[in-house]
């Protein structure tokens, strides 16, 4: 630090802490005296940005000792100090507006807690107000901090401040624990402790999910050109087949640098089924000039062949050449390490003489073996020469002209048979055409009504099996219906029959109450045991554990709904059990044990639903 005495020309202002207004001469004298510029008469003053406020500063002084006046409308001044640096400890300052004063809390005790930021944070709550604080000393005390675009006070003390930009809400948030006090009033209505803390806002969270949109969208923006990027180009689009295009494509399969790009359209062509009977002739030409080619690419092989061989002959000669100059080096290295020069030689020097022998040697070895492979591979090629050289191989290099000749005629020949198929075939489509054309139109109504006639018959047919099937369903159950229905009406005969009987032999015998009630239990009890063998006998027994354990599943989830549920939520939890089973199978399921689930009815009208409960603690009883 530097006293003000020694020069205050030279000192630097930082101006991103001034912002105030030049009418209010106690806002300007706080920041001239935090910022350290203090008048030659005050001596011992020094440039400390953490200084406390002079009330009785006088603004006037700057001009008596020739300090510069500070413009206080510079952008990016504020009367709020950033955040000091973190080794630094924090102490605030006395802030002076000109409806308010704010005094800092106490240095001791610990800073104000704040609640976790919501992303995209703009918005802060400012609690501890005074009561007579207006939305104007609101706006004047933080509009500090920045933009503010929208003020939301209560009628208890507390509002809510939405800022243009997140970084202005840490700037509000560094004014938590300051006493605010309006003028000079000490009444309680005028003062009060400030409590800033981040909010959670609709809008912030909004503006911060677009925000996070746009950015996902130019990431992928910026993937999909990267991917286009280095996605290899589509191939050319292939024409579709005509008689002009097929001319085009032959013109180009004779000429040597389009045939790559024409052979490709016409192998296209034949795998999309354009060769018929029409266009064979054409497509066979142009196979013809595709096999004309093949020479020509035999003619190139060779020459590369030929290129290769001259390129395996000058690395050999180059290697044998690089394996010459290893034996001399490993004979220097040889030389070296016989008794009239190694004596010569320190320890240090003789180790690494060694190590680059041994080092040659092995380069050495590599490189002979590589050489002795090439020649191997020279003589099995020789040999494979001279076992191929016998006099028929001769008479075919003699006579090759005279093959080729033979070659060439045998394909022209070939050419005019294809010619003649073709014509052939052109001919019998002409046939066939000109057959067509004189059948009539009643025979072709004939036999659509009569397929129509058929169809409908094997329709017919369908239902009728299907509604015999059902006829059959239906007698069968009726039958079964009946035969229940007698045996029902016999029991309960016997039973009345046995009923009289023992009532009959109570009272003869003067047997008491007690006894005729044994025997009424004893007959309910019979024609429950009835009830429950024509109910077992009506819905067969489980079939498989599978429906067991649906059985166990459903009665559990119907359980915890003792309100019911429909088959549609029944089948969606179940689904997530086993995808495989649908809700008709479990409807069946239900309707087959009536004892277990009930099916009941609620609503009116539209509203009507069909809800399942489970009842077997009810059903229990009545077994």
């Amino acid at each position: 630090f530097l006293p003000a005495a020694d020069g205050l020309g030279s000192i630097a202002i930082d101006t991103t802490q001034l912002n105030m207004s030049v009418t209010d001469p106690t806002a300007w004298a706080t920041a001239m005296n935090n910022l350290g510029m203090v008048p030659v008469g005050l001596a011992g003053q020094q440039l400390v940005t953490d200084s406390i406020c002079v009330p009785g500063f006088d603004p006037s002084l700057s001009m008596m000792t020739g300090i510069t006046p500070i413009n206080p409308m510079i952008p990016g001044m504020g009367l709020v100090p950033p955040p000091p640096p973190t080794d630094v400890p924090v102490v605030k300052e006395i802030i002076h507006c000109k409806s308010c004063t704010l005094f800092p809390p106490n240095p001791n005790l610990p800073p104000p807690s704040t609640r976790e930021r919501p992303p995209g944070c703009k918005t802060v709550f400012v609690g501890g107000l005074p009561e007579n604080a207006t939305e104007e000393i609101i706006q004047e005390v933080f509009e500090q901090c920045g933009d503010i675009t929208a003020i939301r006070k209560s009628k208890k003390n507390f509002c809510h401040i939405r800022f243009a930009e997140e970084f202005m809400v840490d700037k509000a948030i560094y004014l938590s624990g300051y006493r605010m006090r309006l003028g000079s009033s000490t009444d309680k209505k005028d003062s009060g402790r400030l409590h800033v803390d981040f909010a959670q806002a609709r809008d912030d969270f909004y503006e911060w999910e677009c925000k996070q949109r746009m950015l996902a969208r130019e990431e992928r923006h910026r993937r999909k050109m990267e991917e286009d990027r280095l996605r290899p180009p589509s191939p050319p689009a292939i024409m579709h087949y005509s008689e002009h295009e097929a001319a085009l494509l032959a013109e180009k399969l004779k000429d040597d640098s389009k045939f790559s790009e024409a052979i490709t359209v016409l192998l296209t062509w034949i795998e999309r089924g354009e060769v018929n009977r029409r266009s064979a002739n054409q497509f066979y030409s142009m196979v013809q000039s595709a096999n004309s080619h093949v020479r020509r690419l035999m003619n190139e092989k060779a020459a590369h062949e030929q290129e290769m061989e001259q390129a395996k002959e000058s690395f050999k000669n180059a290697l044998t050449g690089i394996l010459t100059q290893f034996e001399q080096i490993v004979a220097v290295f040889n030389a070296s390490t016989r008794q009239k020069a190694w004596d010569h030689f320190s320890k240090a020097q003789r180790k690494n003489i060694d190590i680059w022998r041994k080092h040659s040697e092995e380069l050495r070895n590599a490189h002979s073996e590589q050489l002795m492979g090439i020649r191997r591979e020279e003589e099995m090629e020789m040999s494979d020469d001279d076992s191929g050289d016998n006099p028929s191989k001769k008479l075919r290099v003699d006579d090759s002209a005279l093959a080729a000749q033979a070659y060439a005629l045998k394909e022209e020949n070939d050419s005019l048979r294809w010619q003649l198929d073709a014509y052939r075939n052109e001919v019998e489509l002409l046939k066939q055409e000109k057959g067509q054309l004189f059948r009539t139109e009643e025979s072709l109504t004939k036999d659509q009504q009569l397929q129509f006639l058929q169809q409908t018959m094997q329709g017919m047919q369908q239902q009728l099996l299907s509604i015999q099937e059902e006829l059959n369903n239906k007698k069968s159950e009726l039958e079964q219906a009946k035969e229940e229905q007698t045996h029902t009406q016999a029991m309960l005969k016997v039973l009345q029959e046995q009923l009289k009987s023992a009532k009959e032999l109570a009272e003869i015998n003067g047997h008491d109450e007690s006894q005729a009630n044994e025997i009424n239990v004893l007959t309910v009890a019979l024609v429950n045991q009835d009830r429950e063998k024509n109910s077992e006998k009506r819905s067969p027994g489980l079939k498989s554990e599978k429906e067991a354990l649906l059985i166990g599943i459903i009665s559990t989830f119907l359980h915890v709904h003792p309100f019911g549920a429909n088959i549609e939520y029944l089948w969606s939890y179940m689904q997530q059990l086993d995808s495989r089973i649908s809700a008709n199978e479990i409807e069946m399921l239900l309707m087959r044990l009536p004892r277990m689930f009930k099916q009941e009815f609620t609503g009116v009208g539209a509203t009507l639903e069909k809800r399942w409960k489970f009842c077997a603690f009810e059903g229990i009883k009545t077994i």
